[in-house]
Order: structure tokens, then sequence, then C-alpha cells
């Protein structure tokens, strides 16, 4: 595993997600999925109409990049055919390509910059949390409770 890997994982998993490095993310999707139990699970490239959304335990996605300074994942819209799924079901699983992961936010923007900008790039740290609630953390608020991401090393 090179160092930007490393850092990306511990910087995942100490805002609370999960990280899995792996050459087989079938296998580890699978035994993430085995783990939960998911009555519905969706994913982006065939997600269901926003309105269904909210009615699924699990959205599956990829992500175009990630920062390993912050183990911040980057879904760029173009790519993504619906955003939703990394944002309403109580679970998100991403999988990263361990080549798409850069050292910093100004790294990854310029890696955004390199090809026509989208109209929306999300930027996803860690599971959802707020403290605007009388200044108590709350996880899952606004978003997935739980985060994992799996980090394909075989690219």
């Amino acid at each position: 595993m090179t160092n930007r890997v490393n850092r990306f994982k511990e910087s995942v998993e100490s805002v609370s997600g999960h990280c899995i490095v792996t050459t087989d993310v079938t296998d580890a999707l699978n035994r993430i999925i085995a783990d939960l139990k998911p009555k519905r699970i969706a994913r982006s490239d065939d997600a269901p109409n926003a309105q269904d959304i909210f009615g699924y335990d699990v959205g599956i996605s990829t992500a175009q990049a990630a920062i390993a300074e912050t183990g911040t994942l980057v879904l760029d819209s173009t790519c993504e055919r619906h955003r939703l799924v990394s944002l309403v079901p109580p679970v998100h699983i991403a999988v990263v390509n361990a080549s798409s992961i850069v050292e910093t936010l100004g790294d990854a923007l310029a890696l955004l910059q390199k090809k026509e900008i989208s109209p929306a790039i999300t930027f996803i740290t860690g599971p959802s949390r707020t403290a605007d609630i009388e200044l108590t953390l709350a996880i899952g608020v606004h978003g997935p409770q739980e985060l994992y991401v799996i980090v394909d090393g075989s690219k």
C-alpha cells in the first residue's frame, strides 16, 4: 500500500468512516452487505427516482477522486448518474480507485479543472454530522449515518 492510500484510510477512519483497501472489490462489497443485511440497495448507475430513494437502506456509488489529507471523497455528477444514493440512504458505500487518491484539496481541485467543470461536485468526509442542535454532535441528521469506502488497489 502506498503512503497516500494509508493516509487516506487513516483519515476516513478518523472521521468515523470505515475503509477497506483491497484488490477484490466484489468480495469486500459482498462482506459489507452481508454484515448490514439491507432490504433495499440503490446503485448510482441504476438508481430509483428521487422520491423512491428514501425507501432504500444502502446507496452504492463510485468516487472519481479522494483526498488523503482529510479522507474526503469527490463525486462528480457527470460521472455519477444519481448522486442522491450518496446522500439519502442511511448507509453509503463508495468505491474509489487507489490511483485516484490525491494528497490535498488543492490537488483534487486541480484534477477537476483538467476537464470541463461538472454542474455539481459532492465532497463527502465521513458520515453526515452536525452540531447545530444545542451544540451537541449528531450523526446522520443531514445524510448517511454510516460511510464505507472500498479502495480498489488493483488499478
